[in-house]
């Protein structure tokens, strides 16, 4: 049995990193957070969890927790996700992804911390020309959120073979859904994953949802994504730890996906079947730079890792982040 070390969760405020929390802290793993409070939410965090309101880049303040909280390993959440966002400033997210990422290398580094899981993105892989996307498909990213992380990830592999750490780069695709016990979910005003505008618009947080194009190479026109339960997400990443740990000269970049996809009417309308009612649909032009299909092959983590998604069925997907979307009202919150 992997030994329960310390593990510092970085933007654990956060929509993955609360769940990736929960899934530590269930599975009794000593965990503590940083976070900075500037997208996350402090009541995401259980009471019983340490919390630092901090940035990643303060080393001090770094070197104050491991210290305090013994961290040997670091999972790392923290930084910025809109794509748009990225586009337009890019100086902002190289500095809050890259600048920042290294800073919490470094201070990871001179404190002898050994593992890091670092929450990258499919977004490396840019538009592939490839039915099912493998860790060996090109990473040519088309914008600076999906550079950014891929940079991340080129100083991981460098300091690993320079130093005592290991790391794990989990490549994400699209992550969805909330914790199915509803303590915490996905909690950003104005976000812009399909199933939460979607599921916004089924409670009348908005009038509609927007399809950005109608004439993909795909079977309805409109684009396909592979969408991933965050809470099977949350448990990749213990998981991932636990490998770290048995085989400290091993790292290991792997695809977070279940490895087949849903168009956007095909999530529009599970979303009409799990509340009962039809969402107004209206289309738009395509946005710049969206793949047809981006759909993960996942035969590294499955052949990697035990690990055995349990929610792997669109309905629940959407039907988790429905009954969170309704908490977030009940709490005043959304």
């Amino acid at each position: 049995m992997t030994d329960k070390l310390p593990v510092l969760v970085t933007g654990g405020a956060g929509y993955i990193g609360s769940h990736a929390v929960l899934a530590l802290a269930d599975a009794g793993w000593p965990v503590a957070v940083i976070d900075n409070l500037v997208t996350g939410f402090r009541w995401a965090v259980p009471d019983t969890v340490p919390f630092y309101q901090g940035d990643i880049a303060d080393e001090p303040l770094l070197a104050r927790i491991f210290a305090e909280q013994g961290t040997r390993a670091i999972m790392h959440f923290a930084g910025s996700v809109v794509v748009p966002e990225s586009v337009a400033d890019p100086l902002k997210y190289y500095h809050n992804k890259t600048a920042k990422s290294r800073a919490l290398i470094a201070s990871a580094v001179a404190a002898g911390v050994p593992h890091m899981i670092f929450s990258s993105t499919a977004a490396t892989y840019g538009v592939p020309d490839v039915p099912r996307v493998t860790e060996a498909t090109p990473q040519v990213p088309i914008n600076p959120y999906g550079m950014s992380k891929l940079m991340t990830e080129h100083m991981l592999a460098d300091v690993a073979r320079a130093h005592p750490l290991n790391y794990c780069a989990l490549r994400y695709f699209n992550v969805a859904g909330a914790d199915p016990a509803g303590r915490t979910g996905q909690s950003t005003a104005g976000a812009t994953h399909l199933i939460k505008v979607a599921v916004e618009a089924a409670l009348g947080k908005r009038g509609h949802v927007d399809i950005f194009g109608s004439d993909y190479a795909t079977p309805d026109g409109t684009g396909v994504r592979d969408y991933i339960h965050v809470t099977d997400l949350a448990a990749a990443h213990v998981l991932a730890l636990e490998a770290l740990i048995a085989e400290p000269a091993r790292s290991l970049t792997m695809n977070c996906g279940y490895g087949r996809g849903f168009s956007v009417l095909e999530v529009l309308d599970a979303v009409d079947r799990v509340t009962n009612r039809r969402i107004e649909r209206r289309m738009q032009p395509r946005r710049a730079g969206d793949p047809d299909s981006l759909i993960s092959d996942n035969g590294r983590i499955k052949a990697t890792l035990p690990w055995v998604p349990r929610y792997d069925d669109l309905d629940t997907i959407v039907g988790h982040a429905l009954a969170w979307e309704r908490r977030l009202g009940e709490m005043g919150r959304g």
